[in-house]
């Protein structure tokens, strides 16, 4: 049963401003919303790159862009207080009933609820340890910081009568963008339908990225043990990164390259196709969770790794202990000893994975 105030809703927004993983994180209340509430017109207010995801999410009506101040942790946003007014005006002439802000354990609630109240929307629906007035008309106390950032979305619908229709992780893949995807693959020299290894060695920020180098190694191993194709994925800002790797191509090696020629979701439905997925804590990982694709993945210590590690797929997860961790840090001061993994280890967890997926198939050969 919903609470009394939340079962008249006919127009609500929905605040998760963060990363492309963070909005793939939040589709299990996104779903638990729809099915609770389906005659409401739900707005997600989303960041530019959660943007991306919008034709992926079923549940919503509408995804509007918003790149916020209380989220700006470069500085890079100028002084601009209409800018902040004009938001306000925004959220009022859309005359929601009411506002859901979900945010990580280290976020505050307070700054976009704040923004809501002076729009006029009466109900808003935020967690956090902090005491904060009235600013939030309903307040929840979150669960324990190392919470899977999953269920913590989840404790916020529940606080009013949500359940969950499972915790796991859903995309929706439109044929048309399938369709482009496979385009790409095709274009690049790979079958969509043959097995494939996808490497997606980028991350939000540099603290998150095992050495590139080695991920060259990777490859190249992986290419001399499996007579599968890799194909490399980022973005084009990511060329210093994918570099050393598409290197291997000018050796022969079976690497194909989509560096910056696919869309985010023209990148899920290629990832849906992957026989594995090899990659860091990033957009990609998550992405490859909701499809339940094999996963290696190289997590550095800059977050707990139960707040965010994929739960859904088959997963090998490779990370040294050290004391410095979580760090929560964009760079690191020394040298990302967190991730002092060799790249033998990273391919023996691949063969071990392809293993268990791919079985005996004829068109996968270990030789390691």
């Amino acid at each position: 049963m919903l609470h009394p105030d939340w079962r008249s809703l006919r127009r609500l927004l929905v605040m998760r401003l963060d990363n492309i993983g963070d909005m793939v994180m939040l589709t299990p209340a996104l779903r638990a919303l729809r099915q609770a509430l389906p005659e409401v017109d739900l707005t997600l207010l989303a960041s530019p790159a959660g943007h991306q995801l919008a034709p992926l999410l079923p549940w919503v009506n509408q995804v509007m862009p918003l790149r916020s101040l209380w989220q700006d942790a470069s500085g890079a946003l100028a002084f601009d207080p209409e800018r902040e007014q004009e938001l306000i005006k925004k959220l009022r002439q859309d005359r929601f009933d009411a506002t859901l802000i979900f945010t990580s354990f280290s976020q505050s609630p307070y700054p976009p609820a704040y923004v809501a109240y002076l729009a006029g929307i009466p109900l808003r629906l935020g967690q956090s340890k902090e005491f904060g007035g009235r600013v939030l008309s309903d307040w929840v106390k979150p669960p324990p910081d190392d919470s899977h950032q999953v269920d913590r979305n989840l404790h916020l619908l529940q606080a009013i009568g949500i359940a969950p229709l499972g915790r796991h992780l859903e995309l929706a893949i439109p044929a048309v963008i399938q369709t482009a995807a496979d385009r790409c693959l095709h274009q690049a020299g790979v079958s969509s339908h043959q097995p494939f290894i996808l490497l997606a060695p980028g991350a939000s920020c540099a603290a998150r990225c095992y050495d590139p180098e080695r991920y060259r190694e990777v490859a190249r191993l992986l290419a001399t043990h499996t007579n599968l194709p890799i194909v490399v994925v980022g973005s084009e800002r990511e060329g210093e990164l994918v570099a050393p790797i598409l290197a291997l191509q000018q050796e022969g090696y079976p690497i194909a390259s989509l560096v910056g020629q696919t869309s985010v979701p023209e990148l899920a439905a290629v990832i849906r196709r992957a026989s594995l997925v090899i990659g860091n804590n990033s957009g990609p990982m998550h992405l490859a969770d909701a499809f339940r694709r094999p996963l290696v993945i190289l997590f550095s210590g800059t977050d707990r790794v139960s707040q965010w590690r994929p739960r859904n797929a088959p997963t090998i997860l490779l990370q040294r202990s050290v004391s410095c961790s979580p760090c929560y840090g964009f760079r690191c001061p020394y040298n990302l000893e967190c991730l002092d993994i060799a790249p033998a280890e990273v391919v023996q967890g691949c063969l071990d994975l392809l293993q268990t997926t791919l079985g005996a198939r004829p068109a996968v050969q270990l030789t390691i």
